[in-house]
């Protein structure tokens, strides 16, 4: 007997059959069953899944002699399945790389609960969207089980049959089946959730929900709508049997009315014409079920148009709809005005400030995008505190990261009034990313811009080539922000060269070195074994470092290159896998995905959130990515480096790249995931050629990393030292079109 039993009923789909079920037999974990029901579908879908039934013997195919719908469909599918849990799955969705496996874990740590629920994601045919609005639900959870009695906002999660796992024999005990006709989710999930003694969570992504642009029943408008109202009297028509579920009546009733009233609203389903009628339904609805004490009415908007069911005919509803419409459009209006009334008055502050003398010790700083103290801007300040102590250093912090800043930090908040006085006044200005084209130079400031990291990836002007990845970018905007740097701070002659072909700009590229890599150059142990005891890594473990980029061909730029759990239990007992999220896909979907949950299951470590990336490469003892420019960094520390490079081609196309990393790679390249898993199988990873190649990697891409940056930024820029020994032992010039003779040794 297989532990799920997945069914996928089958209409219409042939454009998406193949990658629906292709989601489900790609999967790590294998007992299952998948009951693939053919509703009479009149395309090829038959076929397909035929085709798959005579490939794989976990599929089973039911062709139906009639077209009897989803509901009817899947109780079809039902009838056949022998799991412990039953899965339901549409087939123009499909599964997230390692749900089954995630789903068995939490069934196992939650001793077999009546009902599992997981997250989803939609998937525009635009691209997909963000976490669903049950996330934080699922997340506060945790590893409890829960009853709805006690935990009733459990109703709120979004109620469908494809983001649960059930218990087979519950279903059978309780007759659950789906009824036909539209909304037949609505009674089967409300009243599995009532009936349940035990209900447990997964706060992972394990659907992609498709949100088609055509062809979808629930955004056809129509009568067929009404169908809602058969189904919500039918869930009713069964609470009135169970005088035990009294308590759930009034909880059902605002959620039932939500629904409708979600659906009236919206143009894709209710033609203008049927409203009337729609509306009469609900409040006879209304009437027919209003318990004695009455029912919880949400806040806001939709509490009022509960209350007015009680008394308000459909004109006078869709008076005060229409005038709620109206005062929420001039609402808006209004805060635009405040808005840019606000945003006049600070420039105008900032403009008085600007009269007034550059304060020469008062520095500002901020790093990727003002959310917090971290990268080449503060190892700057730290070394400025230690030998510059009379040069004060303010940080730029947006609000919601002001909390996690060290102790001691001076900081301003984006927008503020003593920011734009600290804008205005401070000599020196400090960034890795752009500051924002609202603050005008001043004569006699010093920008340093910092970057973040060697360029492999097109950057800048480079990227007015490639039209997709500069979507969103005003790359003009970016030149004439550009334009106010003084300095360019690099690591080697190669990073100068993309930088100044980048930003056609008016600065001086400064032969420094990265600061925040001094940490890196002749690191000792001691500092790594501290992360390590942090991140809870076993001691004696060998620490594997997965560190994926961004890419510009798919939307969100998040792309699953490799099953995180096949990889993890690949690379076998005495190692321990680390991941850290590109900074631009911390805050996605990525995470949701599946890297949580594995985070929190204990099959690998998520240092995403790690504050200091260079602390998460200490404590490592080699380097998996992409494309990504810590290899660049990463190669300071003389450890293995392996790229996995198997869409480069799409990479680089989409992208850009200022050479071919495959055949300039600072170790081995693996090209598929079985190369990726063999390297490290066979010892490979860590062999002389590795060696070999991140030697000469490091020679040809960091010439100027001898471990002393932030101390040559600080002397040679705020104190105005001169003399070549600040300067790079293997390179004692300052590369650039305009060089100042003060930084060039005589």
């Amino acid at each position: 007997m297989p532990r799920f039993s997945i069914i996928v009923p089958v209409y219409k789909v042939q454009g998406f059959l193949r990658a629906c079920l292709d989601s489900v037999l790609g999967q790590s974990y294998g007992d299952f069953e998948v009951i693939a029901v053919d509703d009479r579908s009149p395309d090829g879908s038959g076929a397909i899944l035929d085709e798959y039934a005579a490939r794989d013997a976990r599929v089973r195919v039911l062709h139906l002699p009639e077209n009897v719908g989803l509901g009817r469909a899947r109780n079809a599918g039902l009838a056949q399945a022998a799991g412990d849990y039953v899965l339901f799955l549409d087939s123009d969705d499909h599964y997230t790389p390692g749900l089954l496996a995630a789903v068995a874990a939490r069934l196992a740590a939650t001793d077999d609960p009546d009902i599992l629920v997981f997250d989803h994601v939609r998937t525009h045919w635009w691209g997909r969207g963000g976490r669903s609005e049950a996330a934080d639900l699922l997340a506060a959870a945790g590893l409890e089980t829960f009853g709805i009695r006690q935990s009733p906002q459990y109703l709120n999660l979004f109620l469908v049959a494809w983001n649960k796992a059930y218990r087979r024999s519950f279903l059978q005990e309780h007759g659950l089946e789906y009824a036909p006709g539209l909304y037949e989710d609505a009674p089967v999930t409300y009243r599995s959730m009532v009936l349940a003694d035990r209900i447990a969570c997964l706060d992972r992504i394990g659907v992609e929900y498709r949100q088609r642009r055509q062809g979808a029943i629930t955004k056809t408008p129509g009568r067929r709508h009404f169908d809602i109202f058969p189904q919500y009297e039918g869930l009713f028509a069964f609470l009135e049997q169970r005088p035990d579920l009294d308590w759930a009546r009034p909880l059902l009733l605002e959620r039932a009315l939500d629904h409708m009233l979600f659906v009236l609203a919206r143009e894709d389903r209710v033609r203008p014409a049927d409203r009337g009628d729609f509306y009469r339904e609900i409040r006879s609805f209304h009437r027919r079920h209003l318990p004695e004490g009455g029912f919880p009415q949400p806040d806001g908007w939709r509490g009022v148009e509960m209350r007015l069911l009680a008394s308000a005919p459909y004109a006078s509803y869709a008076a005060a709809r229409g005038l709620r419409d109206l005062r929420a459009a001039a609402l808006g209006g209004q805060r635009r005005v405040v808005r840019k009334a606000s945003e006049t008055a600070v420039r105008g502050w900032y403009a008085a400030q600007s009269k007034r003398p550059l304060d020469p010790h008062l520095a500002v700083y901020s790093a990727t995008h003002h959310r917090g103290v971290a990268g080449d801007p503060a190892a700057i300040h730290e070394k400025a505190r230690e030998i510059a102590p009379h040069i004060r250093g303010v940080w730029v912090v947006r609000e919601d990261a002001v909390d996690a800043l060290p102790r001691g930090i001076d900081h301003v908040t984006p927008g503020s009034r003593r920011y734009h006085e600290v804008m205005a006044r401070a000599t020196y200005w400090v960034n890795n990313v752009n500051w924002p084209g609202t603050l005008a130079k001043r004569p006699g400031s010093v920008h340093i811009h910092t970057h973040q990291g060697t360029p492999l990836k097109y950057m800048g002007a480079d990227l007015l080539t490639k039209p997709g990845a500069r979507h969103g970018f005003d790359v003009p905007q970016m030149l004439r922000r550009a334009d106010r740097w003084d300095y360019s701070l690099v690591a080697g002659r190669h990073a100068e060269r993309a930088w100044e072909r980048a930003y056609p700009c008016h600065f001086t590229s400064l032969r420094t070195g990265s600061p925040r890599n001094d940490v890196l150059v002749g690191a000792g142990p001691e500092r790594g074994r501290e992360v390590r005891e942090r991140l809870g890594v076993p001691a004696g473990d060998t620490v594997v470092l997965y560190a994926p980029t961004r890419r510009d061909y798919r939307r969100g730029g998040h792309v699953d290159r490799f099953d995180l759990t096949r990889f993890a239990e690949d690379l076998g007992p005495g190692h321990t896998l680390v991941v850290r999220l590109h900074p631009s896909l911390a805050g996605g979907v990525a995470r949701g995905l599946g890297l949580a949950d594995l985070h929190r299951r204990g099959v690998l470590v998520d240092a995403t959130d790690e504050p200091h990336v260079e602390d998460v490469m200490l404590a490592s003892d080699v380097l998996v990515t992409d494309y990504s420019a810590l290899m660049f960094d990463y190669a300071l520390l003389d450890r293995p480096i392996v790229v996995h490079a198997d869409d480069w081609g799409a990479f680089a196309a989409s992208r850009g790249a200022y050479f071919d990393i495959t055949a300039d790679a600072p170790g081995h390249v693996s090209r598929s995931y079985r190369e990726l898993a063999w390297l490290f199988a066979s010892g490979t990873w860590q062999d002389a050629e590795a060696a070999r190649l991140r030697s000469g990697f490091r020679e040809r891409y960091c010439e100027f990393e001898d471990g002393r940056a932030a101390e040559r930024v600080v002397r040679l820029l705020m104190l105005g030292e001169r003399g070549g020994a600040l300067l790079p032992a293997a390179r004692r010039t300052v590369g650039s079109r305009t060089r100042p003779e003060a930084l060039i040794e005589r």
